[in-house]
């Protein structure tokens, strides 16, 4: 699936835990009401779109090998060779489960400083796929990223505390929606990796058909509009 394919089903993904009550007071364990803050709730929904990508760090010609610039191009070389190449280690439920638990850890052994770090990280991934910035691997491209993912997590460091409990799961969640995405092509995911089993569900049959860009991705952006609204407007 295409970049801002992977970024909009993350934020679906995002939108949908969140009108789920239930779910939602175990992700926010500080709301003994339930209730989510709004700014927690948009945050939420552009972090998640942003983690969505991280899967493809192991794609040196992916969207996230170029949202850095070369800091980000020669990550993504480093992370396919230890990874075994695309859609191989990075693609799989124990990658969700390292991102997700390094998360954690992060924000409870480094602290803010991580937090907002990751924060700017996942912006820019963010900015990047739903197309926010200049198109291309040049300066005006990913200078823009960093400009416009700097001023969003100057804005979030206002808001965002400095262990957020949601945080860790709007991560994990990112990376699941895209695992999920990917089975839904020919080439499938290794998600039990190391073991060599694909799991796919071949709904798009290449990356960029009609299907993906006509039908999933207005779908996945109309229902995370529908489902933020309905969350707001159905608090008690």
């Amino acid at each position: 699936m295409l970049g801002h394919s992977h970024a909009t089903s993350g934020a679906l993904a995002w939108s949908a835990a969140a009108a789920a009550l239930p779910l939602t007071v175990l992700t926010y364990p500080a709301m003994q009401s339930g209730n989510i803050r709004a700014v927690d709730l948009v945050m939420g929904t552009f972090l998640t779109a942003g983690a969505a990508l991280l899967p493809d760090a192991d794609h040196p010609s992916g969207t996230i090998s170029h949202v850095l610039g070369p800091v980000s191009h020669y990550a993504c070389k480093g992370i396919s060779a230890i990874s075994g190449g695309h859609r191989h280690g990075t693609h799989s439920f124990a990658f969700v489960a390292l991102i997700t638990y390094g998360t954690w850890a992060g924000e409870h052994w480094i602290g803010r400083n991580f937090t907002l770090a990751l924060v700017f990280f996942l912006l820019a991934l963010a900015v990047r796929a739903l197309n926010l910035a200049p198109t291309g691997d040049n300066v005006k491209a990913w200078g823009t990223v960093v400009i416009l993912a700097a001023c969003g997590a100057f804005a979030i460091d206002h808001w965002i505390s400095d262990k957020p409990a949601w945080l860790p799961f709007s991560v994990g969640l990112g990376a699941f929606a895209h695992l999920i995405g990917d089975c839904l092509t020919d080439r499938g995911c290794r998600l039990l990796w190391p073991l060599k089993i694909r799991t796919r569900v071949p709904i798009i049959d290449h990356t960029g058909n009609k299907m993906e860009t006509l039908v999933l991705v207005p779908l996945f952006a109309l229902g995370t509009l529908a489902l933020l609204f309905y969350t707001i407007t159905h608090q008690p």
